[in-house]
């Protein structure tokens, strides 16, 4: 295991993160604390939530219960300083978290607070804005996305007002360290800028998709990487298990994520299925597993702080933290650029 800083601030993370969004719906707490014990011993260091987990589905019955068990976790295990934890503020869009309504001051505050307690915990590791008010591309919106239509001076108003808090919690020693997700290249620079010149907390991480089937952030998104330390937290590496091959010729797995949610998100189409099928091919033409072939090439991305792996079964987690120390031949990388190249945004 590798371990790589978060951004300037001397964090180390390990370039493998346990994602925990199933943990209190498709999970159980003692299968969850399992996972962990598991995957600690095999030199993770560095566990993802968001108050709003878990996600399969999302309910305001299930709402904050994955912060619940990693905090039930810590509280047995202790050596709090050895594990790093990461969670999110949610923004608007459920009506049971703060109404609904947009991410603000006040919001934050009282999601810090919220989420400490359910860690049961002192501070928080990183802190992240799981989502932007003001619009953006992801969660399949890049088809619909128009940033012309947003208000300059409220938008810089709004991200200024968040950096404030952000660094109220940071300066209460209540955070460590902030980072941004499902944000653009744009936002991300603007909320650097507005730190250096106010000295407030700077960006340390983004947490966006990232996957064989998803490279919006080989553009933009990497050079901002390069020039300012803020390395990729690469969610959905697996695009919700479409890589594992799984759902191929419309299999829907008893118990999967696809019998759950029905479309994956919005992944789940007709466009995914050739390009799906392709990489598979090439995993197994070169005897690789198809998860791991698809994690191995997110942990050689030069951009990448760490990959956010989930899985419902100790089988999945054993399998994705087997591509750990893998490298890809050079023919597979080959192949990897072919079928990019034929199929460059399928979800």
């Amino acid at each position: 295991m590798r371990y790589n800083t978060l951004g300037r601030t001397g964090i180390k993370v390990s370039e493998i993160c346990l994602g925990t969004m199933t943990w209190g719906s498709q999970n159980s707490e003692t299968e969850a604390h399992e996972q962990l014990d598991y995957a600690f011993d095999k030199g993770v260091n560095f566990i993802d939530t968001a108050e709003l987990y878990p996600t399969t589905p999302l309910s305001a019955e299930t709402y904050g219960n994955t912060e619940r068990i990693i905090g039930e976790w810590l509280s047995k295990r202790g050596r709090r300083d050895d594990v790093v934890v990461a969670t999110k503020v949610a923004g608007s869009g459920r009506p049971y978290i703060r109404n609904g309504g947009p991410i603000t001051p006040e919001g934050i505050g009282e999601a810090v607070d919220a989420s400490l307690k359910r860690l049961k915990t002192d501070y928080i590791d990183l802190y992240q804005i799981h989502w932007p008010n003001r619009g953006h591309y992801h969660f399949r919106n890049a088809w619909s996305y128009e940033p012309a239509k947003q208000d300059k001076a409220h938008v810089a108003a709004d991200l200024k007002a968040m950096l404030e808090k952000l660094g109220e919690v940071v300066k209460a020693g209540k955070v460590r360290a902030i980072g941004l997700s499902n944000d653009t290249a744009w936002g991300t620079m603007k909320m650097i800028d507005m730190a250096e010149r106010h000295d407030l907390p700077r960006v340390a991480s983004i947490q966006n998709e990232y996957n064989l089937l998803y490279r919006a952030y080989d553009l933009d998104l990497a050079e901002l990487s390069h020039h300012e330390d803020v390395g990729l937290l690469a969610y959905s590496p697996l695009a919700a298990g479409l890589l594992t091959g799984k759902y191929l010729d419309g299999a829907r797995p008893a118990g999967s994520r696809l019998a759950i949610n029905g479309d994956l998100g919005g992944r789940f189409t007709p466009h995914q299925e050739p390009a799906v099928a392709g990489y598979v091919a090439l995993a197994r033409e070169h005897r690789i597993d198809p998860s791991q072939l698809a994690i191995a090439f997110c942990l050689a991305r030069p951009f990448m702080a760490s990959v956010i792996i989930g899985a419902t079964s100790m089988e999945q987690l054993k399998t994705d933290l087997g591509a750990v120390g893998m490298t890809l031949p050079q023919d597979v990388m080959n192949g990897i650029r072919r079928l990019h190249r034929l199929y460059p945004m399928p979800i």
